[in-house]
């Protein structure tokens, strides 16, 4: 069974369970103690810090473990906002990192800080300028992540290193998604890393602060790692995550370019899904991104269904879509770079993937987009209205309307009542009424599901109408749509 969501977490790399069983025979004694066994482990957790330090960038003694890359972020976050705590107390993050950078930031503002949000182009990438344009006298200290989790776009993480450093902010880097790749590149003052996204076990972290970079340990200390996190870390598992990860730079330098297999790989995806699947939008940076991961989002469709079809199908995917969230809002990623979030799906394909299996991916998954569409009784064509439905379906019954006047109190276009349906039923509804108004005429879509605040301006753009905007309605919100062909 094809398993394509090595960014949520990669399998374990063979060298890093031979190096977990070693390790528990070998490395299960407190390093801290002085009698033979804890000498040994001693060794050991040097030996790792120094293959983790080498393949991050930066000196042994610079880097800690910590029991996971969300500690890291956490941790790195909070001990260099308090120890600038004098110079201001203003977080600057993206708009696209990940929830770990996000809650961390959150509860920095429920404590008495403030936040900027540096927003993001269509492709998920920040401008260098935006950071610099953004940063005060109070700024305490930015963070940006190498590469996104969700669409692989890469940050230009040294560019903005060079601003933090003009103006005497440091800058924390998420390296979680890159650094199974290589080091991260510029001047950076604090790196944290998950080792379960590069085929480490999961429970390990890091954190590296670079000498010169002020930072304060929150929380409860003692005197290991270097008194930023308390506790008798899992040195068997720090043990495998720093083998594995030696293991992988150790193959990029000496053997076949995996990296560039993989790339090659998705761009055969990037191209060939649009091809085979009508309505499809591929997001993230084309060019600037990780080599192994490629988001697509599909019109009309159920992520949670369209997830579920594919691993029936024997395909392990995963999504950032409103559709499959418990709380039904849409990712905050894809709706920062205003880009399509309905039928959403992530690939990111770990070390080793077969040719065979993207071959035997894209050739199933048109067969399963269209029996998702057909089972939410999607039209026909783009402008076809309620009549084309497949008759007898729950789905299919004509979309309701209401008068203008009824609605909005004023007249003029076709008023479409989606309110209390969810992604994807109003972007459908929609597709169902469009041809009903003459080209140049308006759609009013009446919504109160989170989504559709990104994915009706996303479907315009698709479809090549026109979007007027939104205004607030008794319930949700009104979306005007202006049919153009």
């Amino acid at each position: 069974m094809p398993y394509f969501d090595a960014a949520a977490t990669a399998p374990l790399h063979p060298v890093a369970r031979e190096a977990l069983l070693a390790a528990l025979d070998e490395g299960w004694a407190d390093p801290a103690r002085l009698y033979r066994e804890g000498r040994r482990a001693r060794l050991l957790l040097d030996a790792a810090r120094e293959a983790a330090a080498e393949a991050v960038g930066c000196r042994p003694d610079e880097l800690v473990f910590t029991p996971s890359g969300t500690y890291a972020v956490h941790s790195g976050i909070s001990g260099a906002l308090a120890a600038r705590r004098r110079v201001g107390r203003r977080l600057l993050h993206s708009a696209v990192e990940h929830s770990s950078v996000l809650h961390a930031a959150a509860r920095h503002e429920a404590a008495g800080g403030t936040l900027s949000e540096v927003p993001v182009d269509r492709t998920g990438r920040v401008a260098a300028e935006d950071v610099a344009a953004a940063l005060r006298a109070d700024t305490a200290l930015v963070c940006l992540q190498s590469a996104n989790h969700e669409v692989g776009t890469e940050q230009p993480v040294e560019a903005v290193a060079d601003r933090c450093r003009e103006a005497g902010v440091p800058l924390l880097v998420d390296a979680a998604q890159s650094l199974p790749w290589g080091p991260v590149p510029g001047g950076w003052s604090l790196l944290a890393a998950s080792a379960h996204k590069w085929g480490g076990p999961p429970g390990v972290g890091l954190l590296a602060v670079r000498k010169g970079t002020r930072f304060s340990p929150q929380g409860p200390q003692d005197e290991r790692e270097s008194g930023r996190v308390p506790g008798f870390g899992n040195l068997p598992a720090v043990i495998a995550a720093a083998a594995s990860l030696r293991a992988l730079r150790a193959a990029a330098e000496s053997g076949p370019d995996e990296a560039a297999r993989l790339r090659r790989l998705v761009d055969r995806i990037r191209v060939r899904v649009p091809e085979l699947v009508p309505d499809v939008e591929v997001v993230g940076d084309p060019v600037r991104r990780l080599p192994h991961l490629v988001t697509f989002s599909c019109l009309y469709v159920d992520g949670e269904s369209l997830l579920h079809e594919l691993d029936r199908a024997g395909f392990s995917v995963s999504s950032g879509s409103s559709c499959t969230s418990s709380t039904l809002t849409p990712s905050h990623v894809l709706r920062a770079m205003g880009v399509l979030s309905e039928g959403n799906v992530r690939i990111s394909l770990p070390y080793g993937t077969p040719e065979e299996a993207v071959d035997r991916f894209l050739a199933v998954l048109p067969e399963v987009v269209r029996s998702v569409r057909e089972r939410l009784g999607v039209p026909a064509g783009p402008a076809a209205s309620a009549t084309r439905q497949a008759p007898g379906s729950p789905t299919a019954a004509a979309p309701e309307t209401v008068t203008p006047e009824a609605a909005t109190g004023s007249p003029g276009g076709l008023v479409l009542d989606a309110l209390g349906k969810r992604c994807p039923l109003p972007v459908i509804e929609l597709a169902k009424v469009i041809g009903e108004v003459p080209v140049g005429g308006t759609v009013t879509v009446l919504a109160d599901d989170e989504a559709a605040r990104l994915d009706i301006p996303a479907w315009c753009a698709m479809r090549e109408h026109e979007y007027l905007g939104e205004r607030a309605a008794e319930r949700g919100a009104a979306y005007m749509v202006r049919r153009r062909v």
